[in-house]
């Protein structure tokens, strides 16, 4: 139970929970506190003193404000409410002498620091500071440290703020920071020069606020001010986390994470983050046709009437990749199956049931982790499907959830208990009684690890059994972006691949993760050139997704929308305008000129898509039991930095992967 207390803030009178700190309090009513070391989704360390404020009637000195909670406060002589000041003469002294202990040993870098334009501490010291310094002496300067590929460090800039050492400590769950040594010597270093192993660490340059931690593959590129921003989602896995994508002219120049409570908090993954530069590589930019066993480049007119001419009384299916925005996929399935057709999108064989979507997304969101007593991960490996949601699970773990992990055993940065690895191990949990548990909040996460055998659909039932009898939620977790949007509009057919495999022509759209077998001819529509253009005989070029809008439903059913940042290279067009204009090649047009028109179609025929940013409660429907077979549980990823064309584009991405294969390949010593 809450327990509300009035306090007088600049004059203003306002009610919080008595466990709020001051910082938290001024924020609720509409006053801004400076600070360094304080974040919201850190612990607090207290330790860079910008936050202070004014106690009337408290000790004659300022106080931390992030450190020091409401129902601490004295009330006045006659039980008045508690005042706070935050702007007088003490508070503004005091600020002044900090800011003026933090820039004695900064160096003067910001025309040439990549922080320059949006950094905490420029910023503070124009709004707080003094117009000029009293300190003469030579300043500090200390060693450079090195992180890795992705994070450049410039320490001499390090302000002791300890975000990065918390970060990496409690959220990302690595302990390969820390600060070491007292008073001028203390410095944040990483034991034993350890380079950082972490699927999360890019998100210590956000946290920085200085310029000690800088991205390296983005330093010295661009400038903030002349970054063009835009919204968008990221497609890197299911998660959907919210992103920004910040380009330069027509190049995209980086990814930064938007704050979504529901989704990814404030953190993204260091594939989302740094596969910017698998956009510029490998691209499509023209059709081409194969002639005599070589692809020749094709314009426009003549790829779309040979692709026509292939179509043309043959029996056609489709295929539908890991990236493709529901629009495409939805484009594709009414063409497709126009001509009588099938098309599939579960290409990884993954046992998901089509109409069932409590059985292919589930019953739980991402946030019901937050509050989960009992996780079990069936499975699967979240720390590489889906790093973030990793995170949040082990900030469950930290609040005393315990978690269960059936499948392979994995480092999930969370103490775990290992209950087997194979389906025994879940046909045993199924049979416990689960009575005593039904007050407790628990999860359940199904990987499509679990799913792509022969007995996956047996395997998803007794999950869904297993969530009913331990009154749990179930998620799926899926590891492919465009997966959850396909299977609501029905882009799946009862004969699986197979049915796929015994067409004369395979249109396929973006899936590169699958080997076409030689027979079929094949139209290949994508943006990279990798396996499935190397398979293709005619070679359609769209565009990634930061260069089209689309829509894309994460792996709890969540439907969000990506926006245009860029346009495509040369030639390349927008997915589902190809489509719509081989369509019309073919002699059965589809009945949209416009993306407003081919959401309003697929509005019309799936109506919970135009809920955007919504979770939609889903019926729950088990499903029927099944003859469990008796293979172990793998991972449906081996390696997290190359599952994707673009991905496997970038330089940065093969470099992080060459790294993680020698760092487990490293003899260990004997301890």
């Amino acid at each position: 139970m809450s327990d509300l207390r009035k306090v007088i803030i600049d004059e203003q009178e306002i009610e919080v929970d008595g466990a709020m700190t001051l910082i938290q309090a001024c924020e609720e009513a509409g006053i801004e506190i400076p600070r360094f070391c304080y974040h919201e989704r850190l612990t607090i360390a207290g330790n860079c003193r910008m936050c202070l404020v004014e106690v009337v009637g408290g000790p004659p000195k300022p106080a931390a404000s992030c450190a020091m909670q409401v129902k601490d406060l004295r009330p006045g002589p006659e039980g008045q409410p508690p005042v706070v000041k935050t702007n007088s003469p003490m508070v503004k002294k005091a600020r002044e002498g900090v800011m003026e202990f933090l820039l004695i040993n900064h160096p003067l870098d910001c025309p040439i620091c990549d922080q320059g334009g949006e950094c905490d501490l420029q910023d503070q010291a124009m709004a707080y500071g003094v117009d000029f310094s009293r300190y003469r002496e030579p300043k500090r300067a200390t060693e450079d440290l090195d992180l890795g590929p992705l994070v450049e460090t410039h320490m001499t800039r390090c302000i002791s703020c300890t975000r990065c050492v918390r970060f990496t400590t409690e959220v990302a769950g690595i302990h390969q920071m820390g600060q070491t040594g007292r008073g001028e010597d203390a410095e944040i270093t990483s034991y034993l020069g350890q380079t950082l192993d972490s699927n999360l660490q890019g998100n210590i340059i956000d946290l920085c606020p200085v310029g000690a931690l800088v991205s390296k593959p983005y330093a010295f590129t661009a400038r903030p001010w002349e970054l063009t921003k835009t919204e968008s989602i990221d497609v890197m896995d299911a998660l959907g986390s919210n992103i920004r994508v910040d380009t330069k002219g027509r190049e995209v120049m980086r990814f930064l994470p938007r704050n979504h409570d529901g989704v990814n908090e404030e953190w993204i993954s260091d594939k989302t983050r740094f596969v910017w530069d698998g956009l510029r590589r490998q691209r499509l930019d023209k059709p081409y046709i194969r002639e005599n066993g070589k692809l020749r480049p094709a314009s426009w007119p003549e790829a779309l009437s040979a692709a026509a001419a292939a179509i043309e009384g043959k029996s056609v299916a489709g295929l539908i990749g890991d990236l493709v925005p529901v629009e495409a996929a939805f484009a594709l399935k009414q063409m497709i199956e126009g001509r009588g057709g099938v098309v599939e999108c579960r290409t990884d064989g993954a046992k998901l049931p089509a109409g069932n979507r409590s059985a292919y997304v589930g019953a739980a969101s991402i946030e019901d982790i937050d509050d989960a007593k009992r996780i079990l991960l069936i499975g699967t490996n979240p720390a590489i499907e889906a790093p973030v949601l990793n995170a949040r699970i082990r900030k469950a773990w930290t609040m005393g959830a315990t978690v269960g992990l059936v499948g392979e055993a994995a480092d999930l940065t969370y103490e775990h208990l290992h209950l087997g690895t194979d389906r025994a191990a879940l046909q045993k949990i199924s049979e416990m009684d689960h009575s005593d548990q039904h007050d407790i909040p628990g999860v359940i996460i199904v990987g499509q690890g679990a799913l792509r055998e022969a007995d996956g659909a047996a395997v998803l039932a007794m999950a869904m059994q297993l969530a009913d009898a331990a009154k749990s939620k179930l998620l799926v977790l899926h590891t492919a972006a465009a997966r959850v949007g396909a299977m609501d509009i029905g882009a799946c057919n009862d004969g699986g691949m197979e049915a796929v495999a015994g067409a004369d022509v395979i249109y396929n759209l973006g899936a590169d993760e699958i080997d076409i077998a030689d027979g079929p001819f094949v139209i290949y529509q994508g943006s990279h050139g990798d396996r499935g253009a190397h398979r293709a005989d005619i070679i359609l070029p769209g565009a990634a997704y930061t260069e089209e809008p689309g829509l894309f439903v994460n792996t709890e059913g969540r439907a969000q929308l990506t926006l245009r940042a860029g346009f495509a290279p040369g030639e390349a067009k927008e997915n589902w305008a190809i489509l719509r204009a081989l369509s019309a090649e073919t002699g059965a047009q589809l009945p949209y000129d416009s993306i407003a028109q081919l959401r309003r179609a697929l509005v019309k025929e799936v109506p919970h898509l135009a809920k955007i940013d919504e979770v939609i409660k889903n019926d729950w429907q088990p499903l029927a039991a099944g003859p469990l077979g008796d293979a172990t549980f793998k991972p449906a990823i081996t390696d997290f930095y190359l599952t994707n064309p673009i991905a496997r584009a970038s330089q940065l991405m093969a470099e992080l992967s060459a790294n993680a294969k020698a760092r487990r390949e490293e003899a260990i010593a004997a301890e």
